[in-house]
């Protein structure tokens, strides 16, 4: 039996060979068809003279590679062909090196690897390599890729690549090989990253040291045995729930596998290997494109290398991966380790001793020298452009869902949902993704200021929670009901309201407040009401319809400046009752404090001549015996004092609830209006600044045809003193040109008389400011003269311009006249009649 067995399964493994070798010359013919229909698409004609030709320097780079390629079949012929002069996407023949375009982009979202990994994996559509066991035959530029918004994992590496490495990243390109999952980018059975961060921020409840004089613990009666047997059946049953979703996974799993993966180690990958020194990074790792996510350099999922390279190199790996890449070092500087194509400083060939005697150091230099002068040629892609808008957009067509384990996430581009929903994480209970437990919703850019929603299904619950800046200083809001008087729990930021609110628990008949940092000290009131029939509903919000208060209690921090006798730690309102419970704060000294119980009469506030024994209203425990008792007048103020707390803390109560009321009633309100706030500087989804825009842009149209149509006319006023004569003739001719010639000779003689007016009213005051600083000399003070001086200085520098304006104007006066009589004979109204003239 097990020779049958073992000839079936070789049987089985030649058949899967076949099949495997029938789809690789299947996949072969038609490499060449999907080339063309890739480049037909992609359009030759609109790229530079550097994608459709080779310069000198590249040409030498291919001979070089050429040579590396002979070397290394010849050398290794059981190891698969590296990827070293794909096509591009001109069908011209690049090395990978070159390929590569570092770029430092103006957006800080790309500043970091995380930013750039998640930019990369998000904005790309996975392109399968056909066939996946072998390296591709063309490469596409970073340029290109981005156009088209598709591309293999080659094609996603160059990219990640180009952009780490221009934002300083010491990064390089892996061809090797990857699990199933990776090649495919499967990520059915990872954990969600938004999970895993969750779980991270969640900090572990530190329980504060048992002091050693504290009061023990009341003893719990119970049998310690029975809760052992009790504990065990729990485990045992959690145990047996988690072997069964263990089954149930591994049954979904071979359903999805199918069988043994005959193709294991086979499937080619390509990923970026980012290396530690550079922008302080502490330890190599890797990400895959495909994802965005970071590995360590020992992780199973990547089984082997066969290369690595970056914009000034191409490395060939040495060592064994027969055990995957745990065991690989990368440290480049080692022939031995790493094979390169071109030398570098930092790269040396190592001779054993038995052969230093066939070498000449005179040939070793030389031959060193000459290698040393070819490097890398430059990168013949074009220089990578992201606009903001693509940075904002992310996704193909803005938007992109990913399926995890038991998760479905769906990414959103802002602006995209008329709700502003911007991501959204749906768990489920079980593997098959059939009924979802919670769903988390991320929102943007409301005006509302909402973040983030989370319905949970197995409690019933929606959590809203909400950015800095909303009205009240709402941050959180849990409930079940948008209902009034139901289950709910706000949060509030307690800094940004006036009465230090920061916590509200509210239930059909209970209401908790709790304070902080408030003047009167209060941190605490729990208000009890009384049970209704009937529900209130939001739309009927009047004051009258409130609930009935029967109990109130208020806790108060110490206040140091009183005697802790004095200072109030609780103070209990029982409204139906008529009584009011005081606790005080205990001493430092005692383990008790002091209690006071007022026993209020029966129309107190109603009769203001009412006699009042206070021996029957207030019972009081004293710690001290030995104490002073307190008077009755004193007991009495407190008593009255508490009656006014008292209306006070119920009217605190009714703003609580009216407060309630408002926020739902407002939030009922944005839910359906669903409002986005749109920033003053966004020209695109801004409608008020593209309507002024369009209108600034119609006034400036207005003007400009207008300015074209009134053109200056300088016959226009002439003709119409004459009354805009339909016929020109000679007389009205000679008119015309002897009345504009003598318009121009008086303006450019009133011009002159208006410049020497100036000229000679400047030179009058300078001279009588002289006379008078002649008469006033000696009786001047220095600041005296000293404006004098600066009044002269400028008196002679505006007598000098106007000098020479009046000169400039004698001089182009007489070019002006003649100017304007050559104009008017040549006008082709005139010219005819003035002929002869």
């Amino acid at each position: 039996m097990d020779v049958l067995e073992e000839s079936e399964k070789e049987g089985e493994h030649k058949e899967n060979e076949s099949e495997i070798n029938k789809g690789r010359n299947i996949s072969f013919i038609a490499k060449a068809d999907q080339l063309d229909s890739l480049i037909a698409d992609i359009g030759v004609m609109n790229y530079p003279p550097s994608y459709q030709k080779n310069t000198t320097k590249e040409q030498v780079m291919l001979q070089y590679a050429e040579n590396f390629s002979q070397q290394y079949k010849y050398l290794y012929p059981d190891r698969k062909p590296l990827l070293l002069s794909p096509l591009n996407e001109c069908k011209i023949q690049k090395f990978v090196s070159t390929t590569l375009r570092p770029t430092l982009l103006n957006h800080k979202e790309l500043y970091t690897w995380k930013g750039c990994a998640e930019f990369v994996s998000d904005f790309l559509i996975v392109d399968s390599l056909d066939p996946i066991t072998d390296v591709p035959d063309y490469l596409f530029s970073p340029t290109t890729v981005l156009k088209r918004q598709k591309g293999n994992c080659f094609d996603f590496s160059t990219l990640l690549c180009s952009l780490l490495i221009g934002v300083g990243y010491d990064a390089y390109c892996v061809s090797g090989y990857a699990v199933k999952e990776m090649c495919l980018m499967d990520e059915t059975k990872e954990i969600c990253p938004l999970l895993q961060a969750d779980g991270k921020d969640k900090k572990k409840e530190v329980t504060p040291p048992m002091k050693k004089y504290a009061v023990k613990p009341i003893r719990e009666l119970q049998s310690k045995f029975e809760m052992n047997q009790e504990a065990r059946k729990q485990a045992e049953k959690k145990a047996e729930e988690e072997r069964k979703q263990r089954d149930m996974e591994a049954m979904l799993n071979l359903k999805m596998k199918g069988s043994r993966d005959i193709m294991y180690g086979l499937r080619v990958h390509c990923w970026v290997l980012v290396l530690a020194g550079k922008r302080e990074v502490p330890e190599n790792f890797f990400i895959d494109p495909f994802s965005g996510n970071s590995y360590e350099t020992t992780n199973e999922r990547f089984l082997g290398i066969e290369s690595i390279w970056n914009h000034k190199n191409y490395w060939v790996n040495m060592q064994d991966c027969k055990l995957g890449v745990k065991d690989v070092i990368f440290d480049l500087a080692d022939p031995v380790r790493w094979e390169y194509m071109l030398p570098s400083e930092n790269q040396e060939i190592v001779v054993p001793n038995s052969y230093e005697y066939l070498l000449d150091e005179g040939e070793d230099n030389d031959e060193k020298e000459v290698e040393k002068i070819f490097d890398m040629p430059p990168s013949w892609a074009q220089q990578i452009v992201i606009s903001a808008k693509d940075i904002e957009t992310r996704c193909p067509k803005g938007e992109k869902i990913i399926q995890y384990k038991k998760v479905n996430l769906e990414k959103y581009a802002p602006y995209l949902n008329i709700d502003g929903m911007v991501k959204r994480l749906i768990e489920y209970e079980d593997v098959e993704c059939t009924s979802f437990v919670k769903v988390t919703e991320w929102y943007a850019n409301r005006k509302d200021m909402l973040e983030k929603i989370e319905r949970n299904m197995k409690t019933r619950t929606i959590t809203e929670y909400f950015r800095n800046g909303r009205h009240l200083a709402l941050k959180k809001h849990v409930y079940r009901s948008s209902e009034p008087e139901t289950e709910r729990t706000m949060t509030f930021n307690g800094k940004l309201r006036v009465d230090g609110l920061m916590n509200r628990v509210e239930t059909p008949t209970e209401m908790t407040e709790r304070f902080s940092d408030r003047p009167d000290f209060l941190m605490y009131r729990n208000t009890v009401f009384a049970k209704r029939l009937k529900k209130v509903k939001l739309p009927g919000t009047i004051h009258s319809n409130y609930r009935t208060i029967l109990k109130i209690t208020e806790r108060f921090a110490r206040n140091r400046k009183k005697p802790a006798h004095e200072d109030v730690a609780e103070q209990i309102f029982l409204i139906n009752a008529e009584h009011i419970q005081l606790t005080y704060h205990r001493e430092d000294d005692r383990i008790t404090a002091v209690k006071r119980e007022f026993i209020l009469p029966p129309n107190l506030m109603q009769k203001d001549d009412q006699e009042v024994n206070m021996d029957q209203i207030v019972m009081t425990f004293e710690v001290d015996p030995l104490a002073k008792q307190c008077k009755n007048v004193v007991l009495y103020q407190t008593m009255m004092a508490l009656l006014k707390a008292q209306t006070t803390s119920m009217q605190a109560v009714r703003d609580s609830e009216h407060e309630v009321r408002e926020i739902l009633k407002d939030r009922a309100a944005e839910r359906r209006a669903n409002e986005l706030s749109i920033s003053v500087y966004d020209t695109e989804r801004n409608e008020k600044a593209k309507e002024h825009r369009r209108t600034q842009m119609r006034i400036e149209e207005e003007q400009r045809l207008r300015r074209a149509e009134e053109e200056v006319d300088y016959l226009a006023p002439f003709l119409a003193r004459l009354g805009q004569p339909k016929k020109i003739t000679r007389k009205i001719a000679i008119m015309l040109r002897n009345d504009c010639l003598a318009d121009m000779k008086q303006r450019l003689i009133n011009k002159a008389n208006l410049i020497q007016s100036r000229f000679e009213k400047e030179a009058l005051e300078l001279q009588n400011k002289q006379q008078w600083y002649q008469q006033n000399q000696i009786s001047m003070t220095k600041e005296d003269e000293q404006a004098y001086l600066s009044y002269c200085s400028e008196a002679m520098f505006r007598i000098h311009i106007l000098e020479m304006r009046l000169n400039k104007h004698k001089e182009t006066a007489p070019s002006m006249y003649l100017a304007l009589e050559d104009k008017i004979r040549k006008d082709p109204r005139l010219a005819k009649k003035l002929k002869g003239c």
